[in-house]
């Protein structure tokens, strides 16, 4: 067995089959996301889940001997929350009707509205992203995927962007949208500023950041 073989074998998830197992497994991704929210990576223990969800420590080592490995299902049971409010972007319903600059602060607004719904636990995310690699590329996989999102609606304004390379300059904008975003759920309203920011102005004003780059004259 080969050393990646290896390691694979060592984050891996066992699933439930039965009912009562399944629920018992909810729970426990349910805490570890709480956890995460709490005290960060630092506070996640298999003791700390065992006990947040009230279950006895062989519900999660018939799953999985790892700490490693339920670190990754718990992360990966918050992402699907933000991947929920991701679906938006497919929404035809959300976006009839909205000039080009509409588009394009809408879009931004759904990303920053997303991040903020999540801060806690995105924090707890990109905190320990510098320091875990799988973290970090789970993550860039994540933020190639809400990017795509962000370009299909973005670009029903097309017409409108007066940039000459008009995909490149979506991307380039998501880019920052989603970087700024990260920086203010892992660093807080006040970082790099005077005085906080409002979680409105925040928003409003990365979408006008956003409309003046792409659709300025």
């Amino acid at each position: 067995m080969g050393e990646d073989t290896a390691q694979a074998a060592d984050l891996e998830i066992r699933p439930p089959k039965q009912r009562r197992s399944r629920e018992a497994w909810n729970r426990v991704l349910d805490a570890g996301v709480s956890i995460l929210e709490d005290g960060g990576y630092e506070a996640f223990t298999i003791a700390a889940v065992c006990e947040r969800a009230e279950v006895a420590p062989p519900a999660i080592y018939a799953r999985t001997t790892s700490k490693e490995a339920l670190f990754l299902a718990v992360y990966e049971h918050g992402m699907q929350r933000l991947r929920v409010d991701q679906q938006v972007f497919s929404d035809d319903s959300r976006w009839a009707g909205l000039s080009a600059a509409g588009f394009v602060r809408e879009a931004v607004a759904e990303v920053g509205r997303a991040f903020l719904r999540h801060e806690r636990f995105l924090r707890a995310v990109v905190l320990t992203s510098a320091s875990h690699p799988e973290v970090r590329r789970r993550g860039s996989r994540y933020s190639q995927d809400l990017g795509n999102s962000f370009a299909e609606v973005v670009l029903r304004a097309a017409d409108a962007i007066t940039l000459p390379d008009v995909e490149a300059a979506v991307r380039c904008c998501f880019s920052t949208v989603f970087a700024a975003s990260v920086i203010r759920v892992a660093y807080g309203p006040g970082f790099a500023r005077p005085a906080p920011v409002e979680d409105d102005v925040f928003i409003a004003d990365l979408a006008e950041t956003a409309v003046r780059y792409l659709l300025s004259s």
